[in-house]
Protein backbone atom coordinates (compact mmCIF):
# COMPACT_ATOMS: atom_id res chain seq x y z
CA UNK A 1 0.00 0.00 0.00
CA UNK A 2 1.48 3.35 -0.96
CA UNK A 3 0.71 6.61 0.74
CA UNK A 4 -0.77 9.38 -1.35
CA UNK A 5 1.58 12.32 -1.52
CA UNK A 6 0.25 15.80 -1.08
CA UNK A 7 1.04 18.09 -3.97
CA UNK A 8 3.95 20.39 -3.27
CA UNK A 9 3.01 24.04 -3.20
CA UNK A 10 5.46 25.85 -5.43
CA UNK A 11 3.83 29.20 -6.06
CA UNK A 12 4.06 32.02 -3.55
CA UNK A 13 1.99 35.16 -3.44
CA UNK A 14 3.42 38.41 -2.14
CA UNK A 15 1.00 40.68 -0.37
CA UNK A 16 2.32 44.03 0.83
CA UNK A 17 0.92 44.96 4.24
CA UNK A 18 1.44 47.71 6.79
CA UNK A 19 3.15 46.82 10.09
CA UNK A 20 -0.13 47.03 12.02
CA UNK A 21 -1.84 44.85 9.42
CA UNK A 22 0.95 42.29 9.75
CA UNK A 23 0.53 42.25 13.53
CA UNK A 24 -3.26 41.86 13.21
CA UNK A 25 -2.93 39.00 10.70
CA UNK A 26 -0.39 37.19 12.91
CA UNK A 27 -2.66 37.62 15.93
CA UNK A 28 -5.68 36.25 14.05
CA UNK A 29 -3.66 33.29 12.75
CA UNK A 30 -2.43 32.53 16.27
CA UNK A 31 -6.00 32.61 17.59
CA UNK A 32 -6.89 29.84 15.15
CA UNK A 33 -3.81 27.76 15.89
CA UNK A 34 -2.68 27.95 12.29
CA UNK A 35 0.55 29.23 10.76
CA UNK A 36 0.13 32.57 8.98
CA UNK A 37 0.51 31.01 5.51
CA UNK A 38 -2.17 28.39 6.17
CA UNK A 39 -4.45 30.98 7.74
CA UNK A 40 -4.14 33.34 4.75
CA UNK A 41 -4.58 30.51 2.25
CA UNK A 42 -7.75 29.33 4.01
CA UNK A 43 -9.17 32.87 4.18
CA UNK A 44 -8.24 33.52 0.55
CA UNK A 45 -9.97 30.33 -0.54
CA UNK A 46 -13.13 31.33 1.30
CA UNK A 47 -12.94 28.86 4.18
CA UNK A 48 -14.43 29.97 7.47
CA UNK A 49 -11.56 30.13 9.93
CA UNK A 50 -12.57 29.57 13.55
CA UNK A 51 -10.77 30.34 16.74
CA UNK A 52 -9.42 27.36 18.64
CA UNK A 53 -10.84 28.79 21.86
CA UNK A 54 -14.40 28.24 22.93
CA UNK A 55 -15.15 31.68 24.35
CA UNK A 56 -18.34 30.59 26.12
CA UNK A 57 -16.38 27.92 27.96
CA UNK A 58 -13.74 30.48 28.94
CA UNK A 59 -16.48 32.72 30.39
CA UNK A 60 -17.84 29.74 32.32
CA UNK A 61 -14.35 29.08 33.71
CA UNK A 62 -14.13 32.69 34.88
CA UNK A 63 -17.47 32.31 36.67
CA UNK A 64 -16.41 29.06 38.32
CA UNK A 65 -13.09 30.58 39.35
CA UNK A 66 -15.00 33.35 41.13
CA UNK A 67 -17.09 30.72 42.93
CA UNK A 68 -13.93 28.95 44.06
CA UNK A 69 -12.51 32.23 45.34
CA UNK A 70 -15.60 32.86 47.45
CA UNK A 71 -15.59 29.31 48.80
CA UNK A 72 -11.90 29.59 49.61
CA UNK A 73 -12.55 32.85 51.47
CA UNK A 74 -15.18 31.17 53.62
CA UNK A 75 -12.83 28.30 54.37
CA UNK A 76 -10.05 30.73 55.28
CA UNK A 77 -12.37 32.47 57.76
CA UNK A 78 -13.16 29.16 59.43
CA UNK A 79 -9.54 28.00 59.55
CA UNK A 80 -8.45 31.32 61.06
CA UNK A 81 -11.00 30.94 63.87
CA UNK A 82 -12.57 34.20 62.78
CA UNK A 83 -15.49 35.08 65.10
CA UNK A 84 -17.67 35.60 62.01
CA UNK A 85 -17.22 31.91 61.16
CA UNK A 86 -17.87 30.64 64.70
CA UNK A 87 -21.51 30.03 63.87
CA UNK A 88 -20.56 27.44 61.24
CA UNK A 89 -20.00 23.92 62.44
CA UNK A 90 -17.71 21.24 61.15
CA UNK A 91 -20.49 19.75 59.06
CA UNK A 92 -20.79 22.97 57.08
CA UNK A 93 -17.02 23.10 56.57
CA UNK A 94 -17.01 19.53 55.26
CA UNK A 95 -19.85 20.47 52.89
CA UNK A 96 -17.78 23.47 51.80
CA UNK A 97 -14.78 21.25 51.06
CA UNK A 98 -17.02 18.91 49.03
CA UNK A 99 -18.37 21.90 47.10
CA UNK A 100 -14.83 23.07 46.34
CA UNK A 101 -13.90 19.61 45.08
CA UNK A 102 -17.03 19.41 42.92
CA UNK A 103 -16.32 22.85 41.51
CA UNK A 104 -12.74 21.87 40.75
CA UNK A 105 -14.02 18.81 38.87
CA UNK A 106 -16.46 21.01 36.94
CA UNK A 107 -13.60 23.34 35.97
CA UNK A 108 -11.52 20.38 34.82
CA UNK A 109 -14.34 19.13 32.57
CA UNK A 110 -14.79 22.56 31.01
CA UNK A 111 -11.04 23.07 30.53
CA UNK A 112 -10.96 19.92 28.43
CA UNK A 113 -13.48 21.48 26.03
CA UNK A 114 -12.05 25.02 25.91
CA UNK A 115 -9.51 24.33 23.21
CA UNK A 116 -11.30 22.92 20.19
CA UNK A 117 -9.73 20.58 17.72
CA UNK A 118 -7.62 22.47 15.23
CA UNK A 119 -8.88 22.41 11.66
CA UNK A 120 -6.92 20.33 9.18
CA UNK A 121 -4.03 22.01 7.49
Amino acid sequence: MTKEKRPTRRKRLRVPVLPDEEAAIKKMAASTGLPVAVFLRNVGLGYQVRSILDHKAVEELVRINGDLGRLGGLLKLWLADDPRAAQYGERLVRALLTKIEDTRDQMHRIMQTVVMQRPGR
